[in-house]
């Protein structure tokens, strides 16, 4: 029995030890590592949460060609094939590896600031959708979520920031992340990614919720950091749509416009499709990331079709439902596309707009598209 007792209490005072360990080691210190150099003892985290199209990246971690610091670097490839057919990528640093919070993980990082990491591009111009800092949902769910981006990089070394200032650390299991989409870099690209770090920076000040500056672009061109939200939404007979975000098909302004294909085949016995745009990818209410665009008066978009006479049952923003909703929604519809470029324009007078994470959809059905249809769509933008 003296035994038994011995062992239960070596163990709870080694799980207490572990716990203030942890803590101390946000406490006592200036900075806390995810990256400072491969097989570094000072790293945290594991590069483990591959997401999303995951058999399009590659990484090495011991990449030598011209590090920011030390011997080595993190080197991702992303190809953007769409090869699990998501149109996005991402890597997330977790502790322990691969947890997307079904086990105890997070370390207390109360009293930091801020993280930093230095990044640059193979060529210069890639574009990061956005990093991250916690935001990982679950049993043990991390204590806060933080995004910055998204990022055009160079291709020269860049120290990055992402403010969490007021924020509450006390269990972040997801460390640090980025998000790519094919959309933003239909030809792939290739980054380097070096000293990721959390740190204490007094001058540090908490960001309240940020007014979106007009305009504030859905889509203006293919690769252009002012594009905003991500065309993950397919709905319905999500089969039946073809999509591409860099169509060199005629556009209406710059190099290129969005070319849908719908068939109206019925892949999904549903007789009607559609794409939302969302913030992040595939994001349908369950994750706190709306822009507020509580500036904007009206959406205007500008759409034509292949032939013309085509018919689309509703463009609308917001409508997202869930755990974190839009705050409102708009819309007009049906329209009859013409096979000229036409500007259309929703009205967002008097609409809440806070939260947004449904930046921007369409919708069509069979049953007035039998045949089915193709539309492009160009320079949609809130106004």
């Amino acid at each position: 029995m003296r035994k038994l007792l011995m062992v239960t209490l070596i163990a709870v005072f080694a799980s207490a030890f572990t716990t203030t360990l942890e803590r101390a080691q946000a406490d006592n210190l200036k900075s806390f590592s995810v990256y400072t150099d491969s097989k570094s003892p000072d790293n945290h985290y594991a590069a483990s949460g591959w997401m999303g199209d995951f058999g399009d990246i590659k990484m090495n971690d011991q990449a030598l060609e011209n590090p920011h610091s030390g011997s080595t670097s993190i080197e991702f490839s992303y190809s953007a094939k769409k090869s699990q057919g998501q149109g996005w990528a991402g890597v997330y640093w977790q502790n322990p590896a691969n947890n997307w919070g079904s086990k105890k993980g997070g370390f207390d990082l109360t009293g930091m600031t801020k993280l930093t990491f230095w990044a640059r591009g193979a060529k210069g111009g890639e574009i990061i959708q956005k990093f991250v800092v916690g935001g990982i949902k679950g049993d043990y769910s991390d204590s806060a979520a933080a995004e910055f981006g998204p990022v055009e990089l160079t291709d020269t070394w860049k120290e990055y920031t992402i403010n969490l200032a007021g924020r509450d650390l006390s269990y972040i299991s997801g460390g640090f992340g980025w998000v790519a989409t094919a959309d933003l870099n239909p030809d792939g690209c290739v980054f380097y990614i070096d000293d990721i770090k959390f740190s204490v920076d007094q001058e540090m000040k908490p960001e309240g919720k940020k007014q979106q500056d007009m305009p504030f672009y859905v889509y203006s061109d293919k690769s252009s950091v002012s594009n905003h939200f991500v065309a993950s939404g397919w709905m319905g007979d999500y089969g039946d749509i073809k999509y591409e975000g860099s169509s060199t098909e005629d556009p209406y302004l710059g190099d290129t416009c969005i070319k849908v294909v719908y068939t109206a085949k019925g892949a999904q016995g549903a007789r009607w499709g559609g794409i939302y745009w969302q913030n992040p990818a595939n994001n349908w209410g369950s994750v706190d990331a709306g822009f507020d665009l509580s500036k904007a008066t009206k959406v205007t978009f500008w759409a034509r079709g292949a032939k013309g006479g085509e018919r689309i049952e509703e463009f609308k923003i917001g409508g997202i439902m869930g755990e974190f909703s839009d705050s409102d929604t708009a819309g007009i519809g049906p329209v009859v596309l013409t096979k000229d470029w036409q500007q259309y324009s929703i009205d967002l007078k008097g609409k809440d707009l806070s939260f947004i994470i449904g930046g921007f959809c369409w919708a069509t059905n069979a049953d007035v598209n039998p045949d089915g249809v193709i539309f492009y769509l160009d320079e949609i933008k809130y106004e």
